[in-house]
């Protein structure tokens, strides 16, 4: 068969839907900082937010698609750097959401995540690896490989967005309905806690490897 033309039937792309809307929707690190963001910032300002998210994660698929994942196989300790690197970075981001203030204290003391910080985050975000290894291994048939993961590409790229705007929009609702500074931080800080309850699965495999 041509290798242009993807393999994938309805039956297959159902599945892989499914597991990318499933992926999209709950709660992570991603989904945690967006609604933090649109508690303070709005949905409007977090928008390039969103946006670096669903083009990281679609350009993050296809690099790992792409052969990226042979290179931690060949170098596991460049995945331990990396993992060791998200999860700093992720307290420091949930040491940043716990101090942010209101919308309009937002405007003056803090920005949102730029379209290019939120694509980069992907990298370190344990999350995000889980997805796209998942989309690769289970999703995407070998034969007409290229065509099949530029489809699965697509596909995430289509139900990723809508599922993570349902985030910022409750975050943006619940900033409208806590009318206090005071109030909304300690949101902020609910949001922190459990975007380093999201540090497990790093925590946990990092001291595995190292049992």
């Amino acid at each position: 068969m041509d290798q242009l033309t993807p393999t994938l039937t309805l039956t297959t792309l159902l599945p892989l839907a499914m597991f990318a809307i499933v992926s999209s929707i709950t709660p992570g690190p991603n989904n945690v900082m967006l609604t933090a963001s649109g508690a303070t910032f709005g949905y409007r300002r977090t928008l390039p937010h969103m946006l670096g998210i669903s083009a990281g994660g679609a350009l993050m698929l296809l690099l790992v698609g792409a052969g990226l994942g042979t290179a931690f196989s060949t170098w596991p300790l460049l995945y331990t750097l990396l993992q060791i690197a998200g999860g700093i970075y992720l307290l420091w981001l949930a040491w940043k959401i716990s101090q942010a203030g209101g919308i309009q204290e937002g405007r003056t003391h803090g920005k949102p995540f730029s379209f290019w910080q939120a694509a980069a985050f992907q990298w370190v975000n344990p999350k995000a690896w889980i997805m796209t290894v998942g989309i690769v291994a289970a999703y995407t048939p070998r034969e007409s490989f290229v065509a099949n993961l530029l489809l699965a590409t697509l596909v995430l790229a289509m139900v990723n967005f809508p599922c993570i705007s349902v985030w910022t929009l409750f975050g943006s609702a619940v900033g409208r309905a806590l009318r206090t500074p005071q109030a909304l931080r300690w949101f902020n800080r609910s949001m922190a806690f459990l975007l380093l309850l999201s540090l497990y699965p790093i925590a946990r495999e990092l001291l595995a490897h190292g049992a």
